[in-house]
C-alpha cells in the first residue's frame, strides 16, 4: 500500500451484441455508419463510443455499471494531453471528497500537512501512479457532491473519485469505469429514535440527504410512486453528505439516507447515531469522466483490473486498512462481481 510505503504512521486502506436492432432506430441510425469519427450529442463533439453509451443510457438502463469500455494499457489523446502537462502543472487532477470518514478525509492526527487519507485516495495514488509514473503526481480537488459532474464536464478535473454510484441519470453526462465498490441506500438515525428503516416509521419525519446524490433522486422517484411513506420530508438538502450528520446531530433531521457505506463510517464518528435497517438498494461506485475520453476510461478500467488482483498493496489491502472497522471483516460483501464491458468494433 502506497501510503503505508511513504508514511509508516498513517492509520488503516454487457454489451452492444443488439446493435442490429439499435441501428433499426431512425433516431439513432447515425451509429450504424462504419466511421469511427466523433458525432454530436445534444450539441457536444463526442466519439462513437460515447455517442453508443448515451443511446444505451437513453434506451435500455436496467444495468448502467456494464455500460463501460473494455480495459486498455494504450495511450490516447486524453492521456497523452495528461502526460504532456509540463513542470508542477504535470499532475492528475481528481475531484475528491475530504470530509468521508476512511474514504477521503484529512486525519486531524497525521501531523502538520494532514494529508488526504481513505480507500479513495489510495485508488487515485494507484491510478496517477501507472499513468504518470509517480503516486503522488496528483491535484486533489475537494468538490462537493452536487458539483461532481459540473467538474467533469467543466474540465476541472481529469475525473472524480468520490464515492459516486453509477446510475442511469449519470450515465448520460459523465463516463464511468467498471464498479470498484459495491454498496446501497440505507437509514442513519439516532440510536434513539423510533425510526427502524426505510419504511413506515419515516412518515413525518425530516429526511436529510446531498443534493445531486443517488439518495435524494431515490426519495423523489419513491415519494412520486407513493412509495415513501407519506408526509416525509425530503426538503432538507445539503451539499455535501456530512453535513446531514451535523444537521441529524442538531436535531434539524430525523433521519439521513446515504450509502450505507458512508453511513456507516459516519456513525463510526457518533456513537449516538446508528445504521437502521438493511440496505434497499444495490449500488456500485465508480470512477467518473468526461463523455469522450474513451482512452482514459480504458486505462482506468485496466488499472482496476490490476488494482483488484494485487494482493499484497490492492484492493483488498485498502479495504482492510481503511473500511474493515466500520464495514466488517468479510470484504466480499463490498466487492463487485467481476466487470462486465461493452463490446466495440
Amino acid at each position: 500500500m502506497r501510503a503505508r510505503r511513504l508514511r509508516a504512521s498513517l492509520k488503516g486502506w454487457g454489451g452492444v451484441a443488439a446493435m442490429a436492432a439499435v441501428c433499426a432506430l431512425v433516431a439513432v441510425f447515425a451509429l450504424c455508419l462504419p466511421a469511427a469519427g466523433p458525432g454530436i450529442v445534444d450539441g457536444r463533439a463526442v466519439t462513437r463510443a460515447a455517442q453508443t453509451r448515451t443511446v444505451q443510457a437513453e434506451e435500455d438502463c436496467e444495468a448502467p455499471e456494464k455500460q463501460t469500455l473494455p480495459p486498455s494499457s494504450a495511450d490516447g489523446d486524453t492521456i497523452r494531453a495528461i502526460k504532456n502537462r509540463e513542470g508542477e502543472k504535470r499532475k492528475l487532477i481528481v475531484g475528491v471528497d475530504q470530509n468521508s470518514y476512511r474514504w477521503g478525509y484529512r486525519d486531524p492526527n497525521s501531523g502538520q500537512t494532514a494529508e488526504l487519507e481513505g480507500f479513495d485516495i489510495d485508488l487515485v495514488h494507484r491510478i496517477a501512479e501507472d499513468i504518470l509514473g509517480d503516486p503522488d503526481a496528483v491535484q486533489f480537488k475537494a468538490i462537493p457532491t452536487d458539483q461532481r459532474i459540473p467538474a467533469i464536464q467543466d474540465g476541472r478535473v481529469d475525473m472524480v473519485v468520490r464515492t459516486m454510484t453509477i446510475n442511469c441519470e449519470r450515465i448520460k453526462d459523465v463516463a464511468f469505469s467498471a464498479p470498484y465498490f459495491k454498496t446501497g441506500q440505507q437509514v442513519l438515525a439516532p440510536k434513539s429514535s423510533p425510526v427502524t428503516g426505510y419504511d413506515d416509521t419515516l412518515a413525518g419525519r425530516k429526511v436529510c440527504t446531498a443534493a445531486g446524490s443517488t439518495a435524494y433522486s431515490t426519495l423523489e422517484k419513491d415519494r412520486k410512486n407513493g412509495e415513501l411513506p407519506a408526509g416525509t420530508d425530503i426538503s432538507g438538502t445539503v451539499p455535501n453528505q456530512l453535513d446531514c450528520l451535523v444537521r441529524l446531530q442538531l436535531g434539524e433531521a430525523d433521519a439521513v439516507v446515504t450509502d450505507g457505506a458512508l453511513a456507516a463510517s459516519q456513525a463510526a464518528q457518533d456513537p449516538t447515531v446508528q445504521l437502521k435497517g438493511d440496505a434497499f438498494t444495490a449500488e456500485y461506485y465508480g470512477v467518473a469522466m468526461k463523455k469522450d475520453a474513451d482512452d482514459l476510461v480504458r486505462r482506468v478500467n485496466q488499472i482496476l483490473v490490476d488494482y483488484r488482483k494485487d494482493s499484497a498493496d490492492g484492493w483488498q489491502a485498502s479495504y482492510e486498512q481503511w473500511l474493515s472497522a466500520t464495514l466488517g471483516k468479510d470484504a466480499k460483501k463490498s466487492e463487485p462481481p467481476a466487470p462486465q464491458y461493452l463490446r466495440t468494433t
